[in-house]
Parts: C-alpha cells; sequence; structure tokens
C-alpha cells in the first residue's frame, strides 16, 4: 500500500492506495519571496516590459491627472507595497497629490470602509491621495466588443488622463488568471458589463491557465484596450503570500511574463489523466465551505479521464458558504440546470453552481466533507465518510487496473497533459 496524508479542515487524514494502482502525487514548486519586496517593486517600475517607463509615458502623454485601480480585500494583494513606489514615480513627473486618486475596484463586492482602505494602501498613501470605492451604478457607456459586451466603466476612470491597473496574477478558474486587465473588468466597470462578460463561463476554452482561445479573458482584455489602460504593476505571490516577482509595463507583455512564473509554480504536467483523483482543498481555510473548495474541484477535473471519479476532500464546517450557490444546487433537478440557467443570466454564487455542475458532465464526484448525506445527494455528489469508503466504491466501479492520481493542495495545482 502506498499510504498519503491529507489536510481536511484542521486535521490530517491518510488513505492508504494499492501500489498496483497509484498513479503519483501530485505538488506545486512554490518560489521563494525576494528579499527585498518595495526594492523589487521599484525594480519593475525602472524595467517596465513592453512600454517606456512610467515617468516618460506620463510626460510624453501630458497627463495632468492618474487613476490607479487597486483590488479590495478579498484578494491577497500587498498593495501597500506596491502603491507608495508608483506615487513615487507620478510625483517625481509632475503630478500632484491633489491629482492622484485610488480607486478600488470592488466589481459585485460590498464598499469598503475608511479604515479599510487605510489599511490596503498604508497610512502614508491614505494621508496623502484620494481614496474611493468604485460606485457599480456611476458608470459611463465607452464601446461594445466583439463578443457584445457593453464596456460600462465608472466614471472617474474614464475621465483619467493615466490609467494604471494594479493587482496580482494567479490562476483563475474560468478567467484563465486574475491580473493585467482584470482590474478594470470586472473591477470597476457597471453590473451589466461584468455579467455578461462572466456569462461566458461556460464556453469552451473558460478554464483556469488559457488565455488564448479563453472567451472571458479575451473579453477582458479587449475592453481593456477600449478604455485604455495604460500601465500595469502586478504581484506574483507565492502561498505564504510572499513576494516572488513584479511586473511592470504594458498591460498584455508585462502580464503575460508574470504569468510565466504562476505556471512555473502551480501548473503541473501529468503525463495522462487518471481514472480516480483525490483532491484536498488544502486544509482550513480552503476547505472552510463548498464555495472555496470548488477550485480545488474545478483543478482536480483536468485531471481526470472522461465519466472517470473525483473523491473531493473537505471539510466543509461551514456548509455550503454562499446562498445562492446552495439555492442554485438545491433546486435543480438536473446538472444541466444551472449551467443553462448562468448563460439566461449570470448570478454571482450561481457561477459556483454552474462550475460544479460543469465537472459533474465530465466525472462522478465523491464528496468526504461534514454535510449531511442527504444534502450531498440532493446536489447530484456521492457522500463519503472516509477517503478509504470513497476510494474503494471508485476502485470497484473502474477495475483492478484503475489509476489513481493525488493532488494534496488542489487549491493551488493545476495538472495539464
Amino acid at each position: 500500500m502506498h499510504r498519503v496524508q491529507l489536510k481536511y479542515g484542521e486535521t490530517l487524514v491518510n488513505v492508504d492506495i494499492p501500489e498496483s494502482n497509484f498513479y503519483g502525487t501530485l505538488y506545486p514548486e512554490e518560489l521563494p519571496g525576494v528579499r527585498d519586496p518595495i526594492f523589487e517593486v521599484r525594480y519593475a517600475l525602472e524595467h517596465p516590459i513592453g512600454s517606456a517607463p512610467l515617468k516618460q509615458m506620463i510626460k510624453e502623454k501630458k497627463a495632468k491627472n492618474a487613476v490607479i485601480l487597486v483590488s479590495d480585500n478579498t484578494r491577497p494583494v500587498p498593495s501597500h507595497i506596491l502603491i507608495p513606489p508608483i506615487i513615487e514615480e507620478l510625483i517625481e513627473s509632475g503630478v500632484s497629490y491633489e491629482d492622484i486618486i485610488i480607486i478600488f475596484g470592488l466589481g459585485f463586492h460590498r464598499k469598503l470602509t475608511e479604515e479599510e482602505k487605510r489599511k490596503l494602501v498604508g497610512d502614508s498613501v491614505y494621508n496623502k491621495v484620494k481614496c474611493i470605492n468604485h460606485d457599480i451604478n456611476d458608470c459611463i457607456y465607452i464601446g461594445t466588443t466583439t463578443r457584445g459586451t457593453p464596456v460600462e466603466v465608472y466614471r472617474p476612470v474614464a475621465e483619467a488622463d493615466f490609467l494604471i491597473a494594479t493587482g496580482n496574477i494567479e490562476l483563475h478558474w474560468f478567467a484563465g488568471y486574475s491580473g493585467g486587465h482584470k482590474a478594470l473588468l470586472p473591477g470597476v466597470c457597471s453590473k451589466r458589463t461584468i455579467e455578461t462578460n462572466h456569462s461566458m463561463m461556460v464556453m469552451p476554452g473558460a478554464v483556469a491557465g488559457r488565455i488564448n482561445g479563453n472567451p472571458v479573458r479575451e473579453d477582458i482584455e479587449e475592453a481593456g484596450k477600449l478604455v485604455g489602460v495604460d500601465f500595469i504593476v502586478n504581484a506574483v505571490l507565492n502561498s505564504n503570500k510572499e513576494i516572488v516577482k513584479v511586473v511592470a509595463g504594458d498591460p498584455i507583455k508585462a502580464h503575460r511574463e508574470g504569468v510565466e512564473y504562476i505556471d512555473k509554480m502551480y501548473k503541473r504536467k501529468i503525463e495522462k489523466k487518471g481514472d480516480i483523483v483525490i483532491a484536498s482543498a488544502g486544509g482550513y481555510p480552503k476547505d472552510i465551505n463548498l464555495y472555496q473548495a470548488q477550485k480545488a474541484l474545478d483543478n482536480a477535473s483536468h485531471a481526470v479521464k472522461d465519466n472517470g471519479s473525483i473523491i473531493l476532500v473537505a471539510e466543509c464546517r461551514e456548509g455550503f458558504g454562499e446562498s445562492t450557490f446552495e439555492s442554485w444546487m438545491e433546486k435543480a433537478e438536473s446538472p444541466d440546470q444551472p449551467l443553462k440557467w448562468i448563460q439566461e443570466n449570470f448570478v454571482l454564487g450561481g457561477h459556483k453552481a454552474a462550475g460544479v455542475c460543469k465537472v459533474l458532465k465530465r466525472a462522478e464526484i465523491y464528496l468526504v466533507s461534514s454535510l449531511d448525506r442527504a444534502t450531498v445527494e440532493s446536489i447530484f455528489l456521492i457522500p463519503a465518510l472516509s477517503v478509504t469508503e470513497a476510494l474503494n466504491s471508485a476502485l470497484l466501479k473502474h477495475g483492478k487496473d484503475a489509476e489513481v492520481l493525488v493532488i494534496p493542495y488542489a487549491g493551488s495545482t493545476l495538472p495539464y497533459v
């Protein structure tokens, strides 16, 4: 037997896999954090990718004001490290503190409090620069993308002389990657713009780790070009939220260089797909609820054969974790329905139900969790009291030659063939 230890909530669980069935264990290969994060940001600003330095661009464009897009507190962006050197560059290029606005990209999320804003950018920036929330109801029309998304952006963003987008780059389960133009869309766009773009998540190509041929990411980048994002500053982080790399410059070229670092750490090549994939979300808090654990399920789906079995190991102590997600899963009569509903009307929370059902169309899903059996069965998943119970059942289905792949940190590991 080959024993594998997996995180489950705040505990560890063991599973013994017959050697004849054990295919392998897939881990991310993380890079260490840089020694001096501020130096890393300054170096990126002085050595931009695919563009002139920020100060030169400001002068050539004769910009009198600048807007900096900043993520809200639902993202792990180290904005307090990224923003001060950007402000320094703007001041040195002749833009005054009064003519710089930081806008927190909220997308669909709630508005930030003044204390939350201060914490995100740091006291020195907050005390000198105007910091405001994106207002989803005060957006103006810029144009329409070739895929039919009406691009409506927050008024102060549209009126800016110079637009800088900040953020972090990580794998995103239907936009391919975060970062780059994603600070603009969904960050500071209207509800109509976000919903139209995100409704493409069920289309072919809308998967993690893909840019070319990904309708969601390509639409986002077309919107960014329509509005005119001038410059980006993006951080690449490891799982300890340490800065591994900062990229700055052209919104496409700089983003792609950052993507290479993400791929190096989290994209893991496999020779072939497995019949059975055992995937742990990575323990608490990544498996605090099913809403969070869905990311691990989506990543695991890239490693399983058609009609294979995924064993998702996620405690889900807080149940579904989101009310719309829960209601969509429970009212659906088949996995086809949420996929149909999300195309007709994109609803945040409902998109996670569509994500689960997209996987169900390809593979059966066992769930090892604290959710009660009836609830799990009602959402088309197979409940199991232990990983061993689920594995034994899956082995019975797939036979003595079934190959079992284990992904202990499936929330941050993207397999590809």
